[in-house]
This record gives structure tokens, C-alpha cells and sequence, in this order.
């Protein structure tokens, strides 16, 4: 017999199918103590490699300074319209001034140290996020970090070894979008090895999201539709990789750019 699920894991569960990503919020700030605090609690709830937190967080609200990052993140409106953004940094550089001042062997100005760094920024990304929803604000992340790394470094001063990673949107929801759907488990959860997809099951896998996902992005109005058309997208992986969406040649370019930032800052030779 199973024991009853606890109410706290029922909670949690409402949490995470509650969870959407929200691009519209109401013209009223968030406490900055509320952040302060959810911040502090989601460091201490996440997993950090060898509790080196070699984390960053940089808060920015004032209005002028979330413009220019607006600028950065490719000019996405709710940069602007949300009173919050979070940006999450890998940082090695203070655990290695620490080592420095205690005469240590100095470590963690590399590749395996970026990852390190990075996967615990993004732990705890994904930690404050769903804290943040727990106390009914709204977040975003926006995958425009990485292909402006090197420009949103600079402007937030981060010194070498120090890099963002992700940045996402805080503030009151000004709407109440669908939950978007999700791959089904039997795409991704493997039993004890990797089960490679037949194309019979890429096909049954990707059919709900096909349908879905074309749908809502046909739905974006008439330009789109005239994009698509002029482009002649046919599907929703056509779209994908278009010129609309993640063109290849963009992200070669960009990850050129990255892998550049990347030496500078000190994590790659």
C-alpha cells in the first residue's frame, strides 16, 4: 500500500504545473528585501559543487541601467515593463581571490572550473525561480545571456573569471498565459542506458508539439504568417532553425563570440 502523499509534495507539485513563463507584468515594484531573502533560501537550497558557490547574483531595477540591458537582451519588451532582472553569474573570480589571500595553490581559471561554475548558477536559477513563484510573482528567463555574454559583462562590471550565464525578468503577472507543453516522458526518461529513437518514435513524440507549437507561432498575426510564407516554412522544425528563430549561422557566430569571451575572461587557454 502507498503511504498518503505528504501536503507538502502535493504543494510543490501544484507549484511546478503551475509554473509559465510570464512577459507581461503590472506597473508596481517588488520588495527588495522579498528577493534579498528568496535569493539567500535558494543558495541554501540548492546543490553547489564542493559548496564553493562560485555564484553571482546582480539585481538590477533602476530603470535607466534595465533600459540599456533591454538594449543587450535584443530589445525584448519586458525587460523594461518588469521592475526586476536577475542576472546569474559563474564566478570563480572571488573564490580565487579567497585562495590568493590564504596563500593557497590557485585553481578554478578553467574549462572544467567554467562548468562547475555555471551548472551551480543555473541550479540556482532554477531554485530562486520556483521560489519566486511560491510568493506569486512572475519570472523569464531569456537565453539572450549567452549571445550577449561578453556585452552584459561589461556593462555590469564583472571582473575576469566572472561570466553571465542566465538572466530572467521578476515582477507581478500581468497575465495568465496557457502552460506551454512539454516533450512526454517517453521522449527523454531512459532506463538504465540510452534508448535511441526510431523515427517512428521521433514522429509519435514530436506530434502534439507539431501541432501545438506551429499553431501558436502561425497564431503571432498576419507578418508572421507572411515570414513564414516568404521564407516557405512549411513545419514547426523548419521554423526553428529559420531565419525567425535560431538560424545556424547565428549560432556559430555566436558561439565563436563565446568561446572568445570565454578566453578573456580566463576559463579557456
Amino acid at each position: 500500500m502507498q503511504p498518503p502523499i505528504p501536503e507538502s509534495a502535493q504543494a510543490f507539485s501544484r507549484l511546478m504545473q503551475s509554473h509559465r513563463s510570464i512577459r507581461q507584468y503590472e506597473d508596481r515594484p517588488v520588495d527588495a528585501a522579498l528577493i534579498d531573502q528568496v535569493l539567500v533560501e535558494s543558495l541554501a537550497g540548492s546543490s553547489s559543487s564542493g559548496n564553493l558557490n562560485m555564484v553571482s547574483v546582480i539585481k538590477t531595477a533602476d530603470p535607466e541601467r534595465k533600459a540599456h540591458l533591454c538594449e543587450l537582451h535584443f530589445g525584448q519588451p519586458m525587460v523594461l515593463q518588469a521592475p526586476l532582472v536577475l542576472t546569474f553569474c559563474a564566478d570563480s573570480f572571488r573564490t580565487r581571490q579567497w585562495l590568493a589571500q590564504r596563500e593557497a595553490r590557485l585553481n578554478f581559471g578553467n574549462l572544467l572550473s567554467w562548468h562547475v561554475a555555471a551548472f551551480d548558477a543555473i541550479i540556482l536559477s532554477q531554485t530562486a525561480a520556483l521560489a519566486l513563484e511560491s510568493h506569486g510573482l512572475g519570472v523569464c528567463y531569456m537565453g539572450t545571456t549567452l549571445h550577449s555574454m561578453g556585452a552584459i559583462a561589461a556593462y555590469l562590471e564583472c571582473p575576469d573569471h566572472c561570466l553571465p550565464v542566465t538572466s530572467m525578468v521578476v515582477g507581478w503577472p500581468a497575465e495568465t498565459p496557457a502552460q506551454r507543453d512539454r516533450l512526454p516522458g517517453g521522449a527523454w526518461i531512459h532506463e538504465e542506458r540510452y534508448q535511441r529513437p526510431s523515427a517512428e518514435d521521433i514522429d509519435r513524440h514530436f506530434e502534439s508539439r507539431e501541432v501545438k507549437g506551429w499553431d501558436r507561432y502561425r497564431s503571432m498575426g498576419p507578418e508572421m504568417i507572411e515570414r513564414m510564407d516568404a521564407l516557405g516554412i512549411s513545419s514547426l522544425a523548419q521554423y526553428y532553425t529559420s531565419d525567425i528563430k535560431y538560424a545556424p549561422h547565428v549560432f556559430e557566430r555566436d558561439s565563436a563570440a563565446l568561446r572568445e569571451v570565454m578566453e578573456k575572461a580566463g576559463f579557456l587557454p
